[in-house]
């Protein structure tokens, strides 16, 4: 039996509510994917991040989850594209779906239960037309089908707008096929040199909403617990997914409507047109993916993003703040952790020398203050700042000397390294080190000391560190203000001096 902690917030009722899936312990959840006409962007990112650990919270809370995430491979925008650069929709859609996997891996999200193409799942599309054909919910016209909104009593409730409303602030197909201007497609007639499948309408292909009813349908059944997506498919993507699924089947189609907020960058809202147009391997070429990461969930899923150099130039100091924490605890203990010697959370401790009881008490529960921020609507930028605030009181501890060297000392701090290391597979983090990244797309045009090697870096180290011993400070200055010059950067412990390149 899971705790009822678990809380999300629900688009459809705008409220936070405890969570509980439709069978206990199994989580059928399903978000839109990409519509595969050119290389994905920041807001991309963003969404896939989310939800990306959205599953693996969930999954870490004990549930069983099965994840489908959509590809759309017939669209208009994949014809258009096809058009300009003279191939066929298919290599247009095939070139771009793998670039998406690509980003997708080198982001660290995972890859769904599965994956189903739009134009794998014609059939089952089909069937939901003919269903609402049935049930007088759609209507043939001059070879096209469409659905009759009118015919659907509550239409509009994912967005809380009436009809009218909704008109008025939507971009509404001009069509005089149609009925009623909000009446949507779910079978576009075909027109010559566009793809189509032959269909009891006659020869044609899906509109853009059947897909998502049908390939959910299709894998996790006619009742979802969870549908996911950016607040911009709010209207009129999900409105028209929750329209024709449910006239269709007669039952609610998703329990949860989960959306992530916009990112725009710069304060702008992103646009080729305005030159800030960021796809994510654009991004990568200066950031590491765990930097990229971690500005995303810095920020509550629900809130809006700006992306900015200053942004993201805090981002990649507070990520490079815990791997020093990480790499100081190795130099103190080692890189494998000896079996613990003190107690877990629910043990009666004494503090190590040096440490105040409530310091300990703030590292000893971070796995339960982490649980704590993320069962309250995947609340990522709480539970990061509960990381930051142990990780503190290490840092400030290990400062103050010797009496982290202490068997209790070190049980501490290997604890605390096995929580991190946990909760990193939670949010996708602390899987790898950002300095090879770096070092790996570096150019001498580029900042990051690529014109230095390993071994020139280490011997001006040295030379810094016989003049601090002769006591030449100017020279060891000197030394130092030039590997800064040249995006390396270096950092004075209690165990040595350390480098890194500066990306």
């Amino acid at each position: 039996m899971h705790p009822p902690a678990l809380t999300l917030y629900n688009t459809l009722t705008r409220t936070k509510e405890p969570f509980s899936p439709l069978v206990e312990g199994e989580v059928r959840m399903y978000v839109c994917g990409p519509t595969v006409y050119d290389l994905s962007h920041l807001g991309h990112a963003r969404k896939e991040v989310v939800f990306d650990v959205m599953v693996r919270y969930l999954r870490f809370r004990g549930f069983r989850v099965q994840y489908i995430r959509n590809i759309t491979d017939v669209d208009d925008k994949i014809i258009v594209r096809a058009k300009e650069a003279g191939v066929s929709w298919e290599q247009i859609a095939r070139e771009f779906e793998q670039a998406f996997q690509d980003d997708m891996d080198v982001l660290g999200v995972m890859k769904p239960d599965h994956e189903p193409r739009a134009t794998e799942t014609i059939a089952e599309m089909q069937e939901i037309i003919q269903m609402l054909l049935d049930k007088q919910f759609a209507y043939v016209s001059e070879g096209s089908v469409y659905f009759a909104v009118e015919a659907l009593e509550d239409y509009g409730k994912l967005t809380h707008r009436k009809a009218e409303e909704m008109m008025a602030g939507a971009r509404v197909e001009v069509d005089e096929s149609k009925r009623n201007p909000l009446d949507f497609a779910l079978w576009k007639a075909s027109k010559p040199g566009e793809p189509s499948w032959p269909s009891p309408w006659g020869e044609g292909r899906p509109g853009w909403h059947i897909e998502c009813s049908a390939m959910s349908r299709k894998f996790l059944g006619e009742t979802l617990d969870i549908h996911g997506g950016g607040v911009d498919l709010v209207f009129p993507h999900h409105e028209n997914e929750i329209a024709q699924s449910e006239a269709a089947t007669g039952k609610p189609f998703a329990r949860w409507w989960v959306h992530n907020g916009l990112l725009t960058v710069e304060k702008e809202k992103m646009a080729k047109s305005l030159g800030n147009y960021i796809t994510i391997r654009d991004a990568l070429c200066e950031l590491h993916p765990e930097t990229l990461r971690m500005f995303f969930l810095s920020h509550h899923y629900r809130s809006p993003v700006d992306f900015s150099k200053d942004a993201v130039g805090r981002t990649k100091k507070n990520l490079d703040y815990f791997y020093n924490t990480l790499l100081r605890i190795e130099e103190i203990c080692g890189k494998e952790d000896e079996p613990p010697r003190v107690g877990g959370e629910g043990t009666k401790q004494t503090p190590p020398e040096g440490m105040e009881p409530g310091d300990l008490e703030t590292v000893r529960t971070i796995a339960s203050r982490f649980q704590g921020e993320m069962d309250d609507d995947l609340n990522t930028a709480g539970a990061l700042g509960e990381l930051f605030r142990a990780a503190t009181v290490l840092n400030r501890w290990i400062d103050e000397g010797d009496p982290v060297r202490s068997e209790e000392g070190k049980d501490v701090l290997q604890a605390f390294r096995r929580e991190l290391k946990e909760i990193g597979r939670v949010l996708g983090l602390f899987r790898e080190n950002p300095l090879p990244w770096f070092q790996q797309i570096s150019t001498p045009e580029q900042p990051g000391g690529a014109d230095l090697s390993d071994e020139a870096i280490e011997a001006m180290m040295q030379q810094r560190e016989t003049a601090r011993k002769e006591k030449d400070w100017a020279t060891a200055d000197q030394i130092r203000d030039e590997l800064a010059s040249r995006g390396i950067v270096l950092e004075d412990t209690p165990h040595g001096t350390r480098w890194k390149r500066n990306a």
